[in-house]
């Protein structure tokens, strides 16, 4: 099993930034894939960014520029650092991890964005 545990969001302002970060452990042999979603209140879950072992990522559209998704591959954590947020941006902000071509999911954490 693996075990995903989320941190550092909460409440901000408009214009503000806040960092995540997720902590893989459990029976890691080798974690592939490392990425963020989120889900607002009655929407569906939405990607955010993924990056590869390797360190290539990928943004979706509407946090390009803003977001930037980073990992320590010795520490299994994957972060993102979100500038210029929006109200919009408020949601729970999932991780996904992938081990052994098999998805694990974190339990999220809250970002608010208001004023």
């Amino acid at each position: 099993q693996v075990q995903l545990v989320e941190s550092g969001g909460g409440l901000v302002q408009p214009g503000g930034s806040l960092r995540l970060s997720c902590a893989a452990s459990g029976s890691i042999f080798r974690i592939s894939a490392m990425a963020w979603y989120r889900q607002a209140p009655g929407a569906q879950r939405e990607y955010v960014a993924l990056i590869t072992r390797g360190g290539s990522t990928g943004y979706a559209d509407s946090v390009k520029g803003r977001f930037t998704i980073s990992r320590d591959n010795a520490k299994n954590t994957v972060y993102l650092q979100m500038n210029s947020l929006k109200p919009e941006d408020t949601a729970v902000y999932l991780c996904k991890v992938v081990v052994a071509g098999t998805d694990y999911w974190g339990q999220g954490t809250q970002v608010t964005v208001s004023s």
